[in-house]
This record gives C-alpha cells, sequence and structure tokens, in this order.
C-alpha cells in the first residue's frame, strides 16, 4: 500500500500558495475497501471508494480509473482495484496542473509535465479524455479566474471548443454547472472564467451574451475587488443580461441559489429606479418593492452591487432607508384598531419622513 498527497494542494504548495490541512487530497494505490477499513478508516464515498482518516478526517480515495459510458458528467464507470497504478489515477484528471502528487518521502511524481505548465503560466488539458467530461470547461473556466495570468494552451481550447460544438455541453447538470461558476465568481478575476466560457463558446451555446461590453467584465472584477459576497457578485453580473427573460434563461442553466437568484432579479427589477432622482412618494415606492424596510440587510447587498454596476453613488437611497425604519410602527399601531387604518398610518408617517429628508437637502 502507498500513499501520494495529489492535486491542488500539490499545485498550491508548489506556487508558494497557502493551503489549509481541509485542502489536501490523497490517493492509496495497492488497497482494498476491506484493507482501509480494518486501518480504520470511514468509508463515505458513493460511486467510488473514499474513506475518511481516523483521526486527521482527512479524504483518502483508492486510486482508480473511470470509462465513458454515457453523455454528461455522470456517464462515466469507476474501477478501484488494487492494480490500478498511480500514473494511470492522475491520467483522468483535468489539468496538468492538478495531476501531480507527492509520495511519503517528499518526492513529486509528475508524469504529464504539470510543473512545467506551472512555470510557463499554461492551463493544459492532461489527455483527450478532456473532452468526455462538459464539467472540464466550467473548471478550466474556474482555474482561468483563479490563476489570471496563466494562458489557456491552445489545443486545449480546442478540445473545449469540441466539447461544445458536439452537443456534449448540453447534458451540464444546472447544479454542477452552479457550483463551479460560483466558485470561479469568488475568485479575483471572474471575468477571466466568463472569457474562457465565452472563447470556447459556451456562453453563446446558453444565449446569454454576458460578456459583449467590456465593462460588463470590469463590473464582475470591480465586485470582487471589493470583496462583495456571491449573491452580490452574481446580481451584478446578472445586469449585464438586457432583459429578465434572459436572466431567466441563464437560471435555467445555472441552478443558482436563491439569495444569488433573488438579488440578480431585484437588480434588474429595480436598478433603473435607483439611478434616477425620485421625488419623496416614488422613494418609498421602491424601497417597499424591495422590502428594505423589513430586510434592510439584503436592500444594502443590492445597492453594493449597483454602486458596482454603475459606478454610481448610493448614499442617498442608505438615507432614505434610515428614515423610514426610523418610524415607529408600532407606537402608531396603538393608536388604532383597524389594520386598514394603522397601515396607511405607517404609511404616511414613512412619506413625511422622506419629504422632510428631500427639503433638508435642498
Amino acid at each position: 500500500m502507498q500513499v501520494y498527497q495529489v492535486g491542488g494542494s500539490v499545485r498550491d504548495q508548489l506556487l508558494g500558495r497557502p493551503h489549509s490541512q481541509a485542502d489536501r487530497d490523497w490517493v492509496v494505490v495497492g488497497a482494498t475497501p476491506e484493507q482501509m477499513v480494518a486501518l480504520g478508516f470511514r468509508p463515505v464515498g458513493r460511486d467510488f471508494p473514499v474513506f475518511l482518516h481516523p483521526q486527521t478526517h482527512e479524504e483518502y480515495a483508492l486510486a482508480r480509473t473511470e470509462r465513458k459510458t454515457a453523455p454528461g458528467y455522470r456517464g462515466f464507470v469507476v474501477h478501484a482495484a488494487p492494480d490500478v497504478t498511480l500514473e494511470q489515477d492522475l491520467q483522468r484528471r483535468d489539468l496538468t496542473i492538478n495531476a501531480m502528487a507527492i509520495d511519503q518521502s517528499g518526492k513529486l511524481v509528475d508524469p504529464f509535465g504539470g510543473q512545467r505548465d506551472l512555470r510557463d503560466r499554461v492551463l493544459r488539458h492532461v489527455g483527450p479524455a478532456f473532452i468526455e467530461d462538459p464539467v472540464r470547461i466550467l473548471r478550466l473556466a474556474r482555474f482561468a479566474a483563479r490563476f489570471s495570468d496563466f494562458g489557456v494552451a491552445p489545443e486545449t481550447m480546442a478540445l473545449a471548443r469540441s466539447i461544445v460544438q458536439r452537443g456534449e455541453a448540453d447534458a451540464l447538470v444546472p447544479e454542477r454547472a452552479w457550483q463551479e461558476v460560483a466558485r470561479g465568481l469568488m475568485e479575483a478575476r471572474p471575468s477571466r472564467m466568463l472569457q474562457v466560457l465565452s472563447e470556447c463558446g459556451l456562453l453563446q451555446r446558453w444565449g446569454t451574451p454576458l460578456d459583449s461590453r467590456p465593462e460588463d467584465l470590469l463590473a464582475v472584477d470591480r465586485a470582487a475587488a471589493r470583496d462583495l459576497p456571491l449573491a452580490a457578485r452574481f446580481a451584478v453580473l446578472g445586469c449585464a443580461l438586457p432583459s429578465p427573460e434572459l436572466f431567466d434563461h441563464l437560471l435555467d442553466k445555472l441552478r443558482a441559489d436563491h439569495d444569488s437568484a433573488q438579488l440578480g432579479r431585484l437588480l434588474l427589477q429595480l436598478g433603473g429606479g435607483l439611478q434616477q432622482a425620485p421625488g419623496p412618494l416614488e422613494q418609498l415606492q421602491l424601497l417597499e418593492r424591495a422590502d428594505s424596510i423589513r430586510r434592510p440587510e439584503r436592500f444594502e447587498l443590492l445597492l453594493a452591487a449597483f454602486e458596482t454596476r454603475t459606478g454610481l453613488p448610493a448614499d442617498s437611497w442608505r438615507a432614505a432607508l434610515a428614515a423610514v425604519r426610523g418610524v415607529d410602527a408600532g407606537a402608531i399601531a396603538a393608536r388604532h384598531e383597524d389594520p386598514a387604518a394603522i397601515a396607511r398610518a405607517v404609511h404616511q408617517a414613512r412619506l413625511e419622513r422622506l419629504t422632510r429628508l428631500a427639503d433638508a437637502g435642498r
């Protein structure tokens, strides 16, 4: 039995980038599931044998190979056995920079030139099996966002285009696609992800021209520079689309989480109103449409995404929300019995606050 540290932690170690114990992955060569259990490892893998270390709880996977049997990223038969070699296991990985290992003596095992590609700043596929899994396009794009000074090897981009042209990318599961895109959005240069997805034709296949204007790409990078959370970054991205219908079409391809989808819709619906300088009544109507009084934290995310997208300040909206939230709805309710009368009185009190705020600003 031989144990190797593999994958991203090896890559990051060679790059001098920080990584935690939780980032480490291990491959075990020459072992059976029964031997792993006998050593105290706890099985957790559903599709192939993966085990948790009894003390560190790190993941240890038995060396395995994969054979394509059907379209999509689930269409594989996995073979894990003691006779599978380390090189065979590494050969099934996506990029050369992710297909390296370190043995128990600390020696680097690099059968596909990953260290060279790290030095040359190149994202290159390991082998022809790259075309078998459409998720690899998304991973390629995500790594382009993470390592923004790396270029994509021409032959790798050609294979990515081939996946799209053959219709293999149509089998992408929306939830799985969102996982990769969301991780790419949280990198320092998410625009690089969009550029790669456009260059290989996937954005066009999705019918979502997200990179049609350079300022759209810059806005997403500004969201990253401001360290905005995922929902706000996705809202900035979605606002690059020309219509809510195209945004909904994008959500068919990317099953975004509820908060991200909701904030994106809000920015598309309310962005025009935020950009105007409305009177007190229109201000109040927008604040109510955004449910800002009940959910001020989400409204702040909306404003941050709006500022990032347009470059316009939104402090006037923050002041407006603070004014209407200063109305004591409970005290007003205590003076009325009719719910409709309470609602009218609260609305009037909030409108008066906004009117005074506007008068003070003149």
